[in-house]
């Protein structure tokens, strides 16, 4: 496991610039009191403006020295920090929203997670490759159509890879994941 003063491209993390991680949180409408998932919350690029937005946040980050720093940070603010792999990521048992800039590599396996039957999941706005983002709200990823009659899936914002520190190799977009409301 590399240690945490090893370079970045060691756990392959691109933090997200905080002027994109605001326009993510302020187009996903979090709004007060909501219990907000950020899963692969880093340092807390998200984590921040969904404090601002009223959020109570749930910040998932497997790295230790990141955890420990995210802690810190927000010791006095409405954020519990866990340090999970998102693959085993425990789910509340109340309804949750989820705006997340997860790692790549666990993107599949959190949405299978996220979606899996009984989830209390209400809303997850999730930064991800712009092609698995592409797949999943066309209904082309493995899976992807037995959630369609549950959630509208659909594509918001589209980052450039500048938006990232350092840039990854691909560019990003929001997947947009919005239940159902079923009728009475």
């Amino acid at each position: 496991m590399p240690g945490y003063g090893q370079a970045r491209g060691a756990w392959g993390w691109h933090p997200l610039d905080s002027r994109w991680a605001e326009r993510v949180v302020d187009a996903a409408g979090v709004r007060p009191g909501e219990l907000v998932l950020d899963v692969g919350a880093g340092l807390g690029a998200l984590t921040a403006p969904l404090v601002r937005a009223g959020a109570q946040v749930v910040a998932v980050e497997l790295h230790p020295g990141r955890a420990d720093r995210l802690r810190r940070r927000f010791a006095d603010q409405a954020v519990t920090v866990v340090r999970a792999d998102a693959a085993d990521l425990r789910l509340p048992s109340r309804p949750f929203r989820v705006v997340s800039s997860p790692p790549y590599n666990v993107s599949t396996a959190l949405l299978k997670r996220l979606l899996a039957p009984g989830s209390r999941l209400v809303s997850a706005d999730l930064v991800l490759q712009r092609a698995v983002a592409n797949r999943w709200a066309r209904g082309d990823a493995p899976g992807a159509n037995r959630w369609f009659p549950y959630y509208d899936l659909s594509i918001g914002l589209r980052l450039p890879r500048k938006a990232f520190t350092p840039p990854p190799h691909v560019d990003s977009a929001v997947l947009v994941l919005r239940k159902r409301r079923t009728r009475a």
